[in-house]
């Protein structure tokens, strides 16, 4: 009988970006249409606001992880890099090395020169970029990958308040309610996707959530009082 089983790991790329996208579209846009709403500006001007931000978050989301992404990636490609010309030039060394990482693991001296030697002549660099560099081709980096998802879901979290304002009147508590719902809910679904507590995720996505929505209502209703 085959046993198979769900390993979450191969998620960690695309759904940190969802995660962050997702969360970061929903807290920013409805932070900037809660300060934008509490100045006592009017519906059309809270809404330009909010998908002005919509706009240009998506695209410094996908930039950023994008750039960020790439970073870590051309880091990979150069260790992986290094370690084929030293796997070319230093072979024992090399094997010598692995040897060592499976002695202290827990292997016998003769059972990890045996393993790596055997390891070694199937893949000697996918086996040296696993056990030695620990790169996985499940946890490589993917540039764009992660920048589509972040844009995408970005959008998608920064619609939430957007819409919310124009269904209903552009109310700050209504806006920051509706939001934090939504926020609470990804928190829970994103720790419950990840194999952690929905619980703890909820709260700990919900509570920084309302500090940033309570923060720009005061700085908005501050700036509201002044200029009226």
């Amino acid at each position: 009988m085959r046993h198979s089983e769900l390993h979450r790991s191969s998620r960690i790329g695309w759904l940190r970006a969802a995660v962050l996208g997702a969360n970061d579209g929903i807290v920013s846009t409805a932070s900037l249409i809660v300060g934008v709403a509490s100045a006592a500006s009017t519906r059309q001007e809270v809404l330009v606001a909010g998908v002005a931000g919509l706009v240009a978050g998506a695209l410094s989301m996908a930039a950023g992880e994008y750039v960020s992404v790439s970073s870590q990636a051309d880091t990979e490609r150069a260790d992986l890099d290094r370690e084929r010309r030293e796997l070319a030039t230093q072979p024992t060394a090399e094997e010598d090395e692995l040897t060592a990482i499976y002695v202290r693991r827990g292997l016998e001296l003769d059972l990890a020169r045996q393993v790596t030697r055997q390891l070694m002549v199937k893949d000697a660099l996918g086996t040296h970029a696993r056990d030695e560099l620990g790169l996985t081709e499940e946890q490589a980096a993917r540039p764009l990958q992660a920048a589509f998802a972040s844009a995408a879901t970005f959008t998608v979290g920064a619609a939430v308040p957007i819409l919310a304002i124009i269904v209903v009147p552009p109310s700050v508590l209504l806006v920051s309610v509706i939001s934090l719902v939504c926020l609470i809910a990804l928190g829970a679904i994103a720790a419950r996707t990840g194999g952690a507590s929905p619980i703890v995720g909820a709260v700990r996505v919900g509570f920084w959530g309302a500090l940033a929505m309570a923060l720009t209502a005061g700085v908005g209703h501050m700036f509201g009082a002044a200029v009226g």
